[in-house]
């Protein structure tokens, strides 16, 4: 196999990078003066865009039902396996709902795969950003931490709409 030659020799100054060490310097020295951004966290709070990924919620329609029909799409296709769904057969037109939908917040790295899949639009991220737990399970949210109504997330799931 042959090996590829350059076809244009460097120049003096691209040889000895000194040109490329003072954009670096000045790039940085623009930086320095220039006013900072910062958000006094407590008495100002941060309001997320749509397009924000905070912790995935299940949604619950106006009349108090869940959309999910606990068909495993989200615990498949989580990475850290984070999503534990157990399924169980209803009267109603959707058949299925979960019994159990828990979601270990110590283990979701809030990527979104599992809004992405769902086809019923039933997981989505939320805005919420402010998670803390005082012991493991606290952090496991089961469908009584999830259950969110979709008046809330209005705003999300149109973006969702949107961009798919």
């Amino acid at each position: 196999m042959a090996v590829k030659k350059r076809t244009k020799d460097l120049t003096f100054w691209q040889k000895i990078y000194l040109p490329e060490i003072a954009k670096g310097l000045a790039l940085t020295f623009k930086n320095m003066v220039k006013p900072k951004y910062t958000i006094e966290y407590p008495e100002d709070k941060f309001i997320p865009p749509p397009s924000y990924r905070g912790r995935p919620v299940l949604v619950m329609e106006a009349d108090g039902e869940e959309r999910c029909v606990a068909c495993g799409l989200c615990a498949r296709v989580c990475p850290p396996l984070a999503i534990e769904v157990q399924a169980s057969e209803t009267e109603k037109e959707k058949e299925r709902y979960p019994v159990k939908f828990e979601i270990n917040m110590l283990r979701c790295i809030f990527c979104g795969f599992c809004e992405e899949v769902c086809p019923e639009e039933a997981i989505v991220m939320s805005k919420d950003y402010e998670l803390a737990f005082t012991s493991r399970e606290e952090a496991i949210y089961g469908k009584d931490k999830l259950l969110t109504p979709i008046d809330q997330l209005n705003d999300r799931i149109e973006f969702l709409r949107k961009y798919k």
